[in-house]
Parts: structure tokens; C-alpha cells; sequence
């Protein structure tokens, strides 16, 4: 299934796309998508309904994020062994944790905003896992289980903020910088995680292009591992790091974004994103 939430922000509806790739409203079932209806049991409930009865949304409306009342947005860094190159790092020996401020979360769709003083914006198409069960010290073997769904994220990132220090949060959680879905796509109906086709254009342009069986971490090692220092709760999202051809990376000369460039992203059967990248007018 294909779960989401529509509608202004901070005024979303739960809904969910059909086989037809119709929105529906769900709100006559469920009041949101949280973690609380993230449980396998949960999810199982909506198998049995009849879609084709839930009220079709009509038009475009702005997609939010999939899930509201995220406690934790993880980020796992240079979990590719071909960006981990590009970027002139040799490859971890354990998975590099960071988090990205809750407060950055935004629609899929929604604008970019370019921070105050920034002048290395940069983008990251990653694979988001949505935890469903509480977690603590689970195995690799069982990992899977406390996984609800993935998603599409965007791992904006501001490099000049990111590299004044040698903790990455304040140039990864900017406003906006966690762009969100446009889908929750529940576990089942991605039988291999590793084998997930991944894509990022700036203006039209092609710039990343990868593959998820080239992790270094897998999503079985990450959640596992992750599991081990904090408490994983329903809703949670944890980012799996990004291929190669971030702006970063490219030589001779990195590229960054400017406002009014246009980023699109996707991942095979996870759906697209589409931002806008605006100058902070605040």
C-alpha cells in the first residue's frame, strides 16, 4: 500500500493511493498516519477494506510528509562505498550516524528554502526506512520486522555549515531540508530493499544515479545497529546515505544550488519529488 497525507500544511488528511494510482481520503477510517497505526496489525486492517468505497480526492493537492509526529530523523553518512570516493573519505567501518532536526521535515514537493549565508546547498536522494515497531537491540536477522515501509528523502545539505565542525547536525537540519514521500509504501510490496534504483536531476540535468546493493550498511545492519544506541519508535525515519554525483563531488569544480534551480528525485516504485529552491526571505 501506499500511504500519505494531503492537504495545506498543518491541516493534512490521511489517504492512500490506489492500485489505479488514485488518491483517497482515508480520514473516515484513521485521523492521521502516525506511528500508532504503523504496527503490522494496524496496517493489515486496511488489506481488508474496500478501496473502491473510500471518497476519491479530486485535483493536485500538496503532499506533506507520509507520517506526522516523527520523534527522530536519522541519517546514516557515506554509506556508499562509489560517494564515500567522490568525496575524498575512506569507507566507515560502522555506520556514521547524524540526525537531522525534526523542524526541517517538509512535504515532498515543497520549496527549498537557501538558508541566510549559505553558499554550498547541496542535495542527496536517499532510500527512508519507516520504522513501525518499537526497537531495541533487535538482530540483523529480525531487523526487517520493525520495518513498516520506505520512502523517498532528500538529504538536503548545507556544506559550509555541515564542515565548520566535525559534527554535521547544524548543515543538515535547516528549515526544509527534509523533504518527505510523496508515499509511505508499506514493507510488503518491497520484497528486496537492496534493489531499489535511484535517481536526482537539477534543472533536467542528470546528477545522481545508484542503486541500493551498493550500500556499504544494509538496511538489515543499519536498523539493527541503530537499534543498539537509541530506542527506535514507531515512525521513525532512518536515511540511508546517497550514490554518487552529489554537487559536492563533482570535479573540477563542485556545483551548488542557487534559487530558482528545480531538483527532481525518485526511487522505483518509492515515487518522485519535485522542489524549488527559494531564497530565505525572512
Amino acid at each position: 500500500m501506499k500511504l500519505c497525507r494531503y492537504g495545506e500544511l498543518g491541516q493534512e488528511r490521511p489517504g492512500m493511493v490506489d492500485a489505479g494510482g488514485q488518491l483517497r481520503d482515508l480520514s473516515s477510517l484513521w485521523a492521521d498516519i502516525d506511528g500508532s497505526k504503523l504496527a503490522q496489525d494496524e496496517i493489515a486492517k486496511l488489506r481488508d477494506i474496500d478501496t473502491a468505497a473510500l471518497p476519491v480526492v479530486p485535483g493536485s493537492p500538496r503532499m506533506g510528509a507520509p507520517i506526522s509526529g516523527i520523534s527522530k530523523f536519522i541519517c546514516i553518512g557515506l554509506n556508499y562505498s562509489d560517494h564515500a570516493k567522490e568525496s575524498g573519505l575512506a569507507e566507515p567501518t560502522e555506520p556514521i550516524i547524524f540526525l537531522k532536526a525534526v523542524s526541517a521535515i517538509c512535504g515532498p514537493n515543497d520549496d527549498t528554502l537557501k538558508p541566510r549565508d549559505s553558499t554550498k546547498l547541496d542535495w542527496e536522494v536517499e532510500l527512508g526506512i519507516v520504522i513501525g515497531t518499537k526497537a531495541q537491540y533487535v538482530s540483523e536477522r529480525d531487523a526487517l520486522d520493525y520495518v513498516a515501509g520506505y520512502c523517498v528523502i532528500n538529504d538536503v545539505s548545507e556544506r559550509a555549515f555541515q564542515m565548520q565542525s566535525a559534527q554535521w547536525d547544524k548543515g543538515k537540519g535547516c528549515d526544509t531540508f527534509g523533504p518527505i514521500g510523496p508515499w509511505l509504501v508499506t514493507a510488503d510490496e518491497v520484497p528486496d530493499p537492496q534493489q531499489l534504483d535511484m535517481w536526482l536531476d537539477v534543472n533536467g540535468k542528470r546528477m545522481q544515479r545508484g542503486n541500493t546493493r551498493t550500500m556499504i550498511f544494509d538496511v538489515r545492519t543499519i536498523v539493527s545497529y541503530c537499534s543498539r544506541y537509541m530506542t527506535l519508535m514507531p515512525g521513525d525515519i532512518i536515511a540511508t546515505g546517497t550514490p554518487p554525483g552529489v554537487g559536492m563531488g563533482i570535479k573540477p569544480e563542485p556545483v551548488w544550488l542557487q534559487a530558482g534551480d528545480v531538483v527532481t528525485l525518485g526511487i522505483d516504485g518509492l515515487g518522485q519529488q519535485r522542489q524549488n529552491i527559494v531564497s530565505w526571505k525572512g
